[in-house]
């Protein structure tokens, strides 16, 4: 059985890769162990086991988790969006799926809510895939590599954007791009297994 796990869901998960189970996460739902499990993930962890899903899904719920936090005591530091992409990760089965889509830099939509901390470019991905993985230095610890970074117009309605099949769907992409039509990115990203050997 396929599971599918969708984070800052609201009261209606979304199901992109169509799996045979849905499960989601959010600040305004019951305790109750049921298919929507309520969790503030930017204090806690995902409430799943180890490599409990084939996919996960974040709707424009990125921005809305810090970078950067003062520990419990004061003391010291903690970066709550790495906690959380090492938590994905880690309820991703190796070879599983994350489908994010978040406003990204420039464009207005990254500023107009007051609730977005976190400024995402087109380019923040390589903290977090191969080869560099350069949040390493930080604490990440997940391991994933790229299917797709792609800018993309916002559809809110939407579960899944597919890649532009052919020349005229990305030429129109391209002209969006460039008249920053595209506000948001699409990261589409593959869980690899822990022991998986660099290229």
């Amino acid at each position: 059985m396929t599971r599918h796990l969708d984070l800052g869901c609201g009261p209606v998960p979304r199901n992109p890769y169509r799996r045979e189970e849905l499960f989601g996460v959010d600040l305004s739902v019951s305790t109750d162990g049921g298919p929507i499990r309520r969790a503030n993930l930017v204090m806690q962890p995902i409430p799943f086991a180890d490599h409990s899903f084939n996919s996960v899904s974040a709707y424009d719920f990125l921005e809305h988790v810090p970078r950067v936090m003062p520990t419990a005591d004061g003391r010291g530091t903690r970066f709550p969006f790495i906690e959380l992409m090492n938590e994905i990760w880690r309820v991703l089965k190796p070879g599983g799926l994350l489908y994010a889509v978040t406003p990204v830099y420039p464009h207005p939509a990254v500023f107009q809510d007051p609730t977005h901390v976190n400024v995402l470019t087109a380019d923040s991905h390589v903290y977090f895939t191969r080869p560099l993985r350069t949040a390493t230095m930080y604490g990440y610890t997940g391991d994933f590599v790229v299917r797709r970074v792609e800018l993309t117009r916002h559809h809110a309605g939407a579960e899944y954007t597919p890649p532009p099949a052919n020349a005229w769907q990305r030429l129109r992409l391209a002209h969006r791009i460039r008249r920053g039509a595209c506000g948001h990115v699409i990261w589409e990203f593959e869980a690899l297994a822990a022991d998986t050997p660099a290229a």
